[in-house]
């Protein structure tokens, strides 16, 4: 463990991503988030503990840190996952609904943005990184599968209510359709979900940036709207045993036909 990142190595070729699970604010960024900020209500809340122990021998890189402070799952540069679209910054400035989460005049400038790269997002990404190397080089490929949830209903974000399962692929484009196939007939055949394949949610910097097949690089996001495991989306965001168990057998299946999957 180093600073605020977990690793948990295996030897299969699975690699989780866990990059929104944190909810630890350092004392100086905490100081400048106002009521709502401090409120940490985009946190893909309970998702470590929802994939713990589904499969065993696979690897999980985390990191505790907040989204708020610097968002590990955005392109370093800045540029926008989703143009056009509403989203959140690297360093967001509001939530989801876009109201503020800083006190007037204390959101980070420039070189507060710089430093909180240097600290905490590339220790992230380069834990992600020499994790999927690691494997690539004793198997000869790896499988990044990134772990995410949000509220099923933002208005600002997206129309309606999101299907339980968003797969993210970037239209194909980060992992083999085969993986891609098999993952979207799990979902379609889990009953009682519903599922969509690169809808609202086409997958995150991270499986864009690391996906790359062609390499042995394989790579797939999972939004889950969090109406499968909690008891209800809003505060104080109680995990649902009942809920979870349930969702935790789909999810299951997904992480072990990952983890078995060969490439032909």
């Amino acid at each position: 463990m180093t600073g605020f990142i977990e690793v948990s190595q295996g030897n299969s070729p699975l690699v989780l991503g866990l990059p929104h699970s944190g909810t630890e604010v350092p004392g100086h960024v905490a100081e400048c988030l106002n009521a709502n900020g401090l409120a940490l209500t985009d946190t893909d809340w309970h998702i470590d503990r929802l994939y713990a122990g589904l499969v065993d021998d696979v690897t999980t890189v985390r990191t505790r840190l907040h989204r708020y402070a610097i968002d590990v799952n955005r392109d370093p540069s800045g540029a926008s996952l989703y143009p056009g679209q509403a989203t959140t910054d690297l360093c967001p400035i509001t939530d989801f609904d876009g109201a503020p989460i800083y006190h007037e005049g204390r959101s980070p400038d420039l070189e507060e943005t710089k430093q909180r790269l240097t600290d905490w997002h590339r220790p992230y990404l380069a834990a992600l990184a020499g994790e999927i190397q690691r494997l690539r080089v004793s198997l000869g490929f790896a499988i990044l599968y990134d772990c995410h949830s949000i509220r099923s209903k933002i208005p600002r974000l997206f129309d309606g209510a999101l299907p339980d399962f968003s797969i993210g692929t970037d239209g194909g484009a980060t992992c083999a359709p085969d993986i891609e196939a098999r993952v979207v007939a799990l979902c379609e055949g889990a009953s009682g979900y519903t599922s969509v394949l690169n809808g609202r949610f086409r997958g995150g910097w991270t499986t864009r940036h690391y996906g790359k097949p062609q390499e042995g690089v394989h790579a797939i996001q999972m939004e889950l709207a969090q109406a499968t495991y909690l008891c209800e989306e809003a505060p104080p965001w109680q995990y649902d045993e009942t809920r979870a168990d349930r969702v935790r057998g789909p999810l299951k299946d997904i992480l072990e036909t990952l983890r078995e999957w060969r490439p032909r």
